[in-house]
């Protein structure tokens, strides 16, 4: 049988609002998650044993080996549910950096779970029945479009349409790993503030999102002081409409009105900032 192939793009917060925390430490969250035409692949075919991971591309020297691993405990996870081993092989196409707030490892997961899906012949439920476990971000990514997250991120709800809008990516180089940047966090918490107008074009969106932040800038900044540089730079081109930190950083990105000024001002990026990740993608509606 031919490998299943699945595009696993990046996760952006649009906004990110932490709105309390449970007994056992989980923040709440009110967010508005979109997608950006830019990402992972994976490959997924049967094997005679497995699970096994195979991984290439730009970035592939950062994902972590071994079982611990998000794309083979999704296929073991999947697999359990199933009542059937995990013979399989994944290819994975690294393109997105780790530990960088756009969802690349549940992103991943989540393309391995849909690629299985079709492979295993399993249901739309018994993906959604995994995807919890693997993580917060993995339902939203195996939906894969935009959606209002609230609980601890893992409970979706209706999102308006957006518009058609280009988009630059900017990551320091710096992994931020998400717990510590929680931890840091102070100050009260938000009110939820869903976004339920649908934009009429990229600067009625960046307008909306004026009023609604990322509430763990502040403390991503303060434990990585490139995430400032990162916003700082994204918001001084004169064509940024809005510019943010995504989830718990690094990566920030910066709304454009089309693909063509966003590619644009990739370049003058890239251009003053040669060891960052920068990509320009269109949003994904």
């Amino acid at each position: 049988m031919d490998a299943i192939v699945e595009f696993a793009p990046a996760k952006l917060n649009l906004y990110l609002h932490i709105t309390g925390r449970r007994a056992d430490g989980y923040h709440l969250v009110d967010s508005l998650i979109a997608f950006a035409g830019v990402g992972d692949s994976v490959a997924v075919a049967a094997s005679a044993d497995g699970p096994a991971l195979a991984v290439d591309g730009p970035r592939a020297a950062e994902v972590p080996e071994g079982p611990d691993n998000l794309v083979l405990r999704a296929a073991v996870a999947l697999a359990a549910r199933l009542g059937r081993p995990a013979h399989v092989h994944v290819a994975l196409t690294k393109r997105l950096p780790v530990a960088s707030g756009i969802g690349g490892g549940s992103a991943d997961a989540a393309a391995v779970l849909r690629a299985l899906g079709r492979l295993w012949g399993a249901s739309a439920a018994d993906l959604a029945a995994v995807a919890p476990g693997l993580g917060a971000d993995v339902p939203v990514c195996l939906a894969g479009r935009r959606h209002a997250v609230t609980g601890i991120g893992e409970v979706l709800g209706p999102a308006p349409a957006l518009p058609s809008a280009g988009l630059v990516l900017a990551n320091p180089g710096v992994p931020l790993e998400t717990p510590p940047v929680f931890k840091a966090r102070t100050g009260p918490f938000s009110a939820a503030d869903p976004l339920t107008d649908p934009p009429a074009d990229a600067a009625a969106l960046a307008k909306a999102l004026e009023r609604r932040g990322n509430d763990l800038t502040a403390a991503a900044c303060r434990l990585c002081p490139a995430v400032a540089e990162a916003l700082e730079a994204l918001a001084a081109d004169r064509h940024c409409l809005l510019a943010r930190m995504s989830g718990s950083g690094a990566t920030c990105f910066g709304i454009y009105a089309d693909a063509t000024v966003a590619a644009a001002a990739a370049a003058r990026l890239r251009a003053r900032h040669a060891d960052w990740w920068v990509a320009e993608a269109p949003l994904l509606g």
